[in-house]
């Protein structure tokens, strides 16, 4: 018999609120669970009104930390025993105040480059937002864990981008024909699977009739890595 969770997952979303859907969707699909009694308790905070999170990066828009610090926080008030936020670009403050929380953070990277490395353990593309490429965020990471990320250069990048910004803007469609671009450009220089690390990414991805097995999805690996917590034996 499947045990229900006993620890409560509270979620940082609307980051947006395609992709934190579809984290949601991914909890219910890949968890354990036979009933509505087996699954896990989850608060959802969907907070659309974060600042922009690149735009801040690039020095374009205002600071979110403060803003995202806050809406942790009242997910702990809440009652959350762990947090998790489906946001990729958001971790780079995030990251800044976490130790401060008092509650523990699933880490989407950290989670994002144990998939990639069970994937292949020879490197990967990066494909995230220029706020993070700039950040180095995901390079700090992966150094640290001595795993190989390759970015995809400038023209490329501009292109990532914007297929992140068609997902916010509901052209899905757009987005999955662009990173199909992309795709075939990258893989036509290496091939490597695709770490799609923003959480609009993986929306484009599914959309766009590129084969599964060559992506490594930041929303897939974060749900597996809150489930894998959520339903650990508590013994």
């Amino acid at each position: 018999m499947i045990a229900s969770p006993r620890k409560v997952l509270g979620v940082l979303g609307g980051m947006g609120p395609a992709a934190s859907a579809e984290f949601m969707r991914l909890l219910a699909a890949r968890a354990p669970a036979r009933s509505d009694r087996e699954h896990p308790v989850v608060y959802l905070l969907s907070d659309t009104r974060v600042p922009d999170r690149t735009a801040a990066l690039t020095g374009t828009g205002p600071d979110p930390e403060a803003r995202l610090k806050a809406d942790m926080q009242t997910l702990s008030d809440w009652g959350a025993d762990i947090l998790a936020c489906p946001c990729n670009t958001a971790h780079v403050f995030i990251d800044r105040f976490a130790d401060t929380l008092g509650v523990p953070l699933v880490h989407i990277v950290r989670a994002t480059l144990a998939a990639a490395r069970e994937k292949n353990p020879d490197g990967a593309w990066l494909l995230a937002t220029t706020g993070v490429e700039r950040s180095g965020l995901y390079a700090d990471y992966a150094r640290r864990a001595g795993y190989v990320l390759r970015t995809v250069g400038e023209k490329r990048q501009e292109q990532v981008q914007h297929c992140v910004e068609l997902v916010k803007a509901g052209d899905t469609g757009g987005a999955a024909a662009l990173l199909r671009d992309v795709a075939g450009s990258l893989l036509r220089e290496k091939e490597l699977p695709l770490l799609t690390a923003c959480t609009e990414l993986p929306l484009a991805y599914d959309a766009s009739g590129l084969p599964p097995e060559n992506a490594v999805s930041s929303l897939t690996a974060l749900t597996d890595a809150c489930l894998k917590i959520l339903y650990a034996d508590p013994g």
